[in-house]
This record gives structure tokens, sequence and C-alpha cells, in this order.
């Protein structure tokens, strides 16, 4: 170890390091959360003032998982040849022109086009964060810095409804669209702060920066030379992407794993809760001004509710947390459902149906919605893991792609309570799945997560 990685050493001030780092790479999550939150108020304004079908609006919304989807099938290769702190410089940049180009507008077809380039950003930031945030940070609290990512969707979700609230009583859906620009150019100046991820600097050949990083990050010598060792020894076998997914059967089942998982968070229905909060809340009996406030209220439940993971995803581990998660979600719709079914009539019953709508939020908030993410990141083996994470993601897109073009569809199709009773034996599902199929890996090395894969032991127990 040379000269210059010691004095790195020497001066570092690892936990500090870290802790930034990580928080910048998690404010792509912002970008995302902002997203979700101006259209969900927006929507009702748009179709006022463009005069289109909820079918349109469906497709208002749906465009941005479509262009998502898109960009995270191509950020795979971006990140392997790019790196993934260009990757994510790119994104901010389409981020903000797509904010732009939803703001001036001028109809629904432009609109869906001008969001289709918002979810190319979005797509490539969100494959990108959760793997450069396991890359960088060490596993002791891996899962706690990766759920910062899903805290910042929420805090962005969150900020968005405040947002919307604050224009709702000119209906300016533009000024909804074109502010979170802002918050997309201070994510970018931000970005050129970070460092490579040391991992994608040793597949690029260039040690002495990946030492130079990990000096930073990890302050310790005997931790720099360890981690180095542990990767170096990871790319002795060079299988790449497709060919790998071809050739070995263990990594076609951690693929399989995370693509399950995507599916899974998704059609637990809450993007169904966050892209049209207003218009639930709207069948719940509020007037618009009612429905705007609540829907803040989601936000801040959104956030308040993630922090839950973010102390217990080390503690706790992430299966007990999602069997938690997913059993509240399943009670909480499941109740929506009935009292939708038999009518709100009384205050009290909509101040009762509100609250379980937000217990519900708290499920996804604690467990799915930052563990997902995490497990994606994890079991997939080092040379696989930007195709890995490449395919689960894009399933993130796709099957939120659906439940975005799908949910007024069903509330007019099937009716409202049995929209919710669906996602509810959804939720009641995914219990049995996380038991079958879902590995512990709290305080596992992603190296040793890699070995037990393959070897072959089965996806429950690649965590022990």
């Amino acid at each position: 170890m040379d000269a210059v990685v010691k004095k790195e050493i020497q001066t570092a001030h690892p936990r500090a390091a870290i802790v930034t780092t990580c928080i910048l790479a998690a404010l792509a999550g912002l970008m995302f959360g902002l997203d979700i939150g101006v259209i969900s108020g927006a929507t009702q304004f748009i179709q006022a003032d463009f005069k289109v079908s909820d079918r349109t609006i469906e497709w208002i919304v749906s465009s941005m998982m479509a262009g998502a989807a898109m960009g995270a099938l191509a950020a795979g290769w971006m990140s392997a040849a790019l790196g993934r702190k260009r990757s994510l410089i790119l994104a901010g940049v389409l981020f903000i022109a797509g904010s732009l180009f939803c703001a001036v507008a001028g109809s629904a077809t432009i609109l869906i086009v001008a969001r289709f380039v918002l979810g190319l950003a979005i797509g490539v930031a969100t494959f990108t964060a959760p793997l450069y945030l396991a890359e960088v940070a060490p596993e002791k609290i891996r899962g706690a810095m990766i759920s910062t990512y899903q805290l910042m969707i929420t805090t962005g979700i969150l900020l968005a409804f405040l947002s919307d609230t604050a224009f709702s009583s000119s209906g300016n859906w533009r000024w909804m669209l074109g502010v979170i620009a802002v918050p997309g150019v201070l994510f970018l100046a931000g970005l050129f702060f970070l460092p490579d991820s040391p991992r994608w600097l040793l597949l690029r050949g260039r040690r002495q920066d990946a030492e130079v990083v990990l000096a930073r990050l990890r302050g310790d010598e005997g931790a720099v030379r360890k981690e180095i060792d542990d990767i170096e020894e990871q790319l002795k076998t060079r299988q790449h992407g497709w060919s790998m997914f071809r050739e070995n059967r263990n990594f076609r089942r951690s693929v399989g794993l995370g693509v399950l998982l995507q599916a899974m968070q998704q059609f637990t229905g809450m993007n169904v809760v966050m892209y049209y909060a207003p218009r639930i809340f709207k069948d719940m009996g509020y007037d618009t001004h009612a429905q705007m406030w609540f829907t803040a209220a989601v936000g801040l439940t959104n956030v308040l509710a993630t922090l839950i993971a973010f102390a217990f995803v080390d503690r706790l581990g992430r299966k007990p947390i999602l069997y938690a998660g997913f059993a509240i979600m399943a009670v909480g719709l499941g109740i929506v459902g009935t009292m939708m079914g038999l009518g709100i009539d009384s205050r009290g019953e909509q101040f009762f149906t509100v609250g379980m709508l937000l217990l519900f939020i708290v499920g996804f908030a604690m467990s799915a919605g930052p563990l997902i993410w995490t497990l994606c990141s994890e079991v997939q083996p080092l040379q696989g893991r930007d195709f890995g994470i490449a395919c689960s993601t894009f399933t993130n897109w796709v099957t939120n792609m659906i439940v975005g073009a799908t949910f007024l569809t069903l509330l007019s199709g099937i009716g409202n309570a049995q929209t919710f009773w669906l996602y509810a034996a959804l939720n009641a599902i995914f219990i049995g799945i996380t038991l079958w199929l879902v590995p512990e890996t709290k305080n596992v090395t992603l190296e040793q997560i890699e070995r037990n894969l393959m070897s072959g032991k089965p996806l429950r127990k690649i965590g022990q």
C-alpha cells in the first residue's frame, strides 16, 4: 500500500465520509419522490385544463414509468462503462430537462412525451443509486445506508405534496411540475463531490484509485486491504451479464429473486395511493382542499414510517420487518376496502378510513419500500451485479407502469371495495413468499452472500 493511500488513511474521517457520500447518492431517491408527489396533486388540474379522459390521465401518470423502464435497461450498460457517478450525473441532467419540458407542455400528448423523458432520468437513478450505495457502505451499516435512498424518496413525495397543496388554490399544475427542477439542480451539483465506487474502479483495473477511495471511506489499513482482496478474489472469474446469466444457474436464481422482489413491492399497491391519493380521498367524500391536505398527511406518514426501517433494519434483520409490513398492509387495505363497500357516510367513518389508509402507508414505508431495494442490491454477485439489478429495476418500472395504468380502470370496472381487497390479498400472499424464498442478509458481507449463492444453497439460506 503506497504513501498516498497511507496519507489518506491518516487524515480520513470515515464515518463522516460514509454518511456524506451515501446521503448525496441517496438524493437520487429525492428526484423519484418529487415526481411521484407532483403528478398526484396535478392530475385533477391537468384533466380539467386539457379536458381529457381518465384513460389519458392514466397514460400521463404511467408514461414516466415507461421511460424509467427504458432508463433502467440502459443504466446497466452505462454504470459499467461510464461508472456509477457519471451515470448519476447524466440522470440529474435529464431530470432537470424533463421537469422543465413538463412545465411548458402544450397538450396531453406532449406532456406524455415529457414525462417519458423524465422517466429516463428516474430509471437511471433508481438503478444506479442503490448499486452505488451497496458498493461504498460497510456491511455493518449497509442496510441503514441503502434505506436512506427510500427515506429520500418519501421526503421527495412529502415536499411535492406540500408544494402541490400550496399551488392547488390557483390550480397551476405547470408550476407544480416545473418547480422540482430546482432540487434537481442541487442534486446535480452535489454529485460532483462523490467518489467513484471502489468496486467499479477495480472492475476497470484502477487498483490505486480504489485504494484511495476506500482509505477515505474506511480509515483503516487492514479493512482496506481485506476489502480489496475480497473484491479481487471475486473478479478472478471473468463472467459478465448476459453470458453469466446463460451459463450459471445460480446467477439465474439471484436474478429471478430480484425480479420477484420488485414485482412484490409494486403490487403491494403503494404507488396506487401515491399517484392517485386525491382521487381516493375524493371517493371518501372529501372536497378538493381536504384532499390535498390529507395527501400531504400521506407524505408525512411515509417519511416518518421510513425511519422505522432506518433504525431497525440492521438490528432486527430484513425478514422480520418484511413479515410485519406485509401483514400491516393487508389489514389496512382490507379495512379500507370494507369501509368503501359498506359506505362512508359520517365524519367518523371518513377519519377511520383515512386512518386505515395511513396504517397501510406505515406498513409499506417500514418494510417493502426500503428493504426490497436493499435486498436486490445485496443478492446479486459482483460479476453480474449490473445485469441483475438492471433486470430487477426494469421489473420495478414495468409493474409500476401496470399499477399506474390500471387503477382508475379497476375502480370503474370492479369497484372501489374490490380493488382494495385485491391489493390486500396480494400482500397476504407476499408473507408466504417471503418465508419461502427471501434470505436474511443482516451483517453478512456481499462476498459471503455470493459464495453461498454460487455454492447452490437455497435462496432463503444464502445469508447464513
